[in-house]
């Protein structure tokens, strides 16, 4: 029995050292398999991929824009009188509005001026060439992809009024999701519903992207800062005590 049992102790550590090799090979192609599992999903607020989600591992959900394309009044808030003066901008003046809303998104030096006066060249040429503004979304409508990839927002179907999003689009109906394989198709598709609403509803994806600005970002010029005041001392005069 003492014999049989020096015979196999060989054997047996030939296995376990075998075994042992085998796990040291199986565990790199697990750890190669391992990140091919992980994949992008959703887009930033700064418009950049999001590969691991939230902090708690969860993708970052998507928000809707606080009003749709057709509510040109707004809404009954705080924000009234605002809203009414983007109806009223956008329909007289959307050179204006347009290079408001490129000036609060961007808060740079001279914003307004290098987005207004293109704009208004293109919208007269347009006008006086075509007969409508067709040229100026083709300038304009980057403007709205920043302030989707900026807040995370939905994109817009021009012909969606009520849901006003192409993921609500791809809720109802499906569509969307039939050819989009993944989020950067996602991304170009949003990009060219984003085109398609400014070319058919220009001044209303002025008005809702006005509407969406003010309601998130201050205006640059009441962005001050706090000052602190030093205000010196009081005059202090000497005098005795038992006087």
């Amino acid at each position: 029995m003492a014999n049989s049992k020096e015979e196999s102790s060989p054997l047996l550590t030939k296995q376990a050292g075998d075994a042992a090799d085998d796990q040291k090979k199986t565990t790199p192609a697990a750890k190669k398999m391992a990140p091919e599992s992980v994949t992008a999903f959703g887009w930033t607020a700064d418009g950049l991929p999001l590969g691991h989600g939230s902090v708690m591992g969860e993708p970052m959900g998507r928000t809707q824009w606080d009003s749709s394309l057709c509510a040109c009044l707004g809404r009954n808030d705080q924000f009234c009188s605002s809203d009414l003066e983007v109806c009223l901008l956008g329909s007289v003046a959307p050179c204006v509005l347009y290079g408001g809303n490129v000036e609060r998104l961007g808060s740079a030096p001279g914003t307004f001026a290098n987005h207004c006066l293109p704009y208004t060249g293109l919208y007269i040429i347009g006008n006086f060439f075509f007969g409508w503004n067709c040229l100026a979304p083709w300038f304009s409508y980057p403007s709205r992809t920043a302030i989707r990839r900026k807040f995370n927002l939905e994109a817009s179907y021009y012909f969606h009024f009520h849901s006003g999003s192409c993921e609500a689009l791809n809720r109802s109906c499906g569509c969307c999701g039939s050819f989009v394989e993944d989020e950067l198709q996602r991304e170009q598709c949003e990009s060219a519903c984003d085109f398609a609403t400014h070319v058919f509803c220009h001044l209303c994806a002025l008005c809702q992207e006005g509407r969406e600005l003010r309601r998130r970002l201050p205006h640059p010029g009441f962005n001050a800062q706090p000052v602190l005041v030093m205000i010196p001392p009081g005059e202090q005069t000497m005098g005795r005590g038992g006087a």
